[in-house]
């Protein structure tokens, strides 16, 4: 990925303190991270997972946001359950941090880095699981300007689908995992 983060390395937070401070979607948050299940082949590999590279992971994240809300509580239980030391930078604190991670030119997150124990980032994930952000990654492609009403109306069909692939309950947080799976497979 070509970025380090060392220099943020055991600055931020930890996951039990970001739940602490949250001051919006406390509890929603709450309700996504106690009320996630794990298939039983999917917990066996990432309990299984052998952190011989020492990874750790870095998220950066604020409490308004939904896509923090519905993934973030899924992240770290992987993340527990594969040993895998987690700090959280709450993003109106860590501009420069947020900075290095623009996606569309803009701030999204979650922001997921794992990170060597130097900080190089290895592996990048968010705001969402692909299948849910490719209605975004479409219409970021078409480039249309801001001010437009074709802008307007796209942007609000585009939120229409994701909230649609989200969809009601928690089946969505499988992606979240599968996606995991693989990138932790092939490290």
């Amino acid at each position: 990925m070509g970025e380090n983060i060392g220099k943020w390395l055991g600055k931020g937070i930890t996951p039990k303190a970001f739940m602490d401070w949250m001051s919006k979607n406390q509890d929603q948050f709450q309700s996504y991270y106690q009320g996630f299940t794990w298939k039983e082949d999917d917990e066996k590999f990432f309990s299984d997972f052998s952190n011989t590279k020492e990874l750790r992971c870095a998220i950066i994240a604020s409490d308004w946001c939904g896509d923090v809300v519905h993934n973030m509580p899924v992240v770290l239980r992987i993340m527990e359950t594969a040993k895998i030391p987690v700090e959280v930078f709450i993003l109106e604190e860590n501009e420069e941090l947020i900075n290095k991670f623009l996606l569309y030119g803009g701030k999204s997150i979650p922001v997921v880095l794992l990170v060597t124990p130097d900080g190089d980032v290895i592996h990048r994930w968010g705001p969402r699981p692909a299948y849910i952000q490719e209605p975004m990654a479409k219409f970021k492609a078409l480039n249309l300007p801001r001010e437009s009403d074709e802008y307007k109306e796209k942007v609000q069909e585009v939120y229409a689908e994701i909230h649609k692939r989200y969809g009601e309950g928690m089946a969505y947080q499988q992606l979240i995992v599968d996606e995991f799976k693989e990138t932790l497979s092939g490290l």
